[in-house]
């Protein structure tokens, strides 16, 4: 088995590198994707008692919204890692992804909840397994399923290490949660970019293993 490896210290300190040089742009983002996904679940949520029906279609909006922040924020993360200059209309920048994202992400649930129905552990194993799908989606623009497989291809012998950076992830949100909420204006941006930065190591180091496997030996001159 080929040797996947990152470090979290190098994917965080890029992750707050480039949220600093590009705070203002991070922070119209975040307050526009937030409105986008939240309005339609406040509204669901006042309507539940008048209309159950009402409160359901603007439930159907909201998961629809996370679906189209989640491709849009995948968008810009890689266009950082480019090198490129994301803009503000990257956000909705979902059309050519939106559906077969939204297989992935069903299917990862699917996934995820037996892997918990039994036992749990399995759950966990294959939510690290799998949760790269949205970049190869995105980036590469797979069918789900060959998204998941190509995520699981990448994550191979690092789940545990992934599994405790997403606890750090996690808990340096959970900080900025802490902080008012404003501080998520500064920690989402930095653990988007730090994860997205881990995908593109782990991609980059199978690449690079899969080509040293078909690129065959030179024989020795006499």
């Amino acid at each position: 088995m080929d040797k996947r490896d990152f470090s979290a210290e190098e994917a965080l300190q890029y992750g707050w590198n480039t949220m600093k040089a590009n705070i203002w742009f991070f922070v119209g983002v975040l307050v526009v994707a937030w409105a986008l996904t939240g309005v339609p679940h406040i509204i669901a949520n006042l309507l539940q008692e008048q209309s159950i029906g009402l409160s359901f279609l603007f439930r159907i909006i909201g998961w629809a919204a996370n679906i189209i922040v989640s491709i849009g924020m995948t968008v810009i993360a890689l266009k950082f890692l480019d090198n490129q200059d994301p803009r503000f209309e990257d956000l909705f920048s979902f059309k050519p992804y939106f559906w077969k994202y939204l297989g992935a992400s069903i299917l990862m649930v699917i996934i995820v909840w037996v892997g918990i129905i039994l036992f749990v552990i399995p759950g966990v194993y294959w939510a690290l397994k799998f949760q790269f799908f949205g970049y190869f989606v995105v980036e590469q623009g797979r069918d789900p399923v060959e998204a998941m497989r190509m995520s699981s291809r990448i994550t191979q012998s690092v789940k545990w290490k992934l599994f405790g950076f997403g606890l750090v992830l996690a808990l340096i949100n959970i900080v900025g949660t802490i902080c008012l909420f404003i501080g998520l204006l500064v920690t989402v941006p930095v653990t988007l970019l730090a994860f997205s930065f881990v995908y593109r190591k782990l991609l980059e180091q199978t690449e690079s293993a899969q080509l040293g496997k078909s690129t065959p030996e030179t024989a020795p001159v006499s």
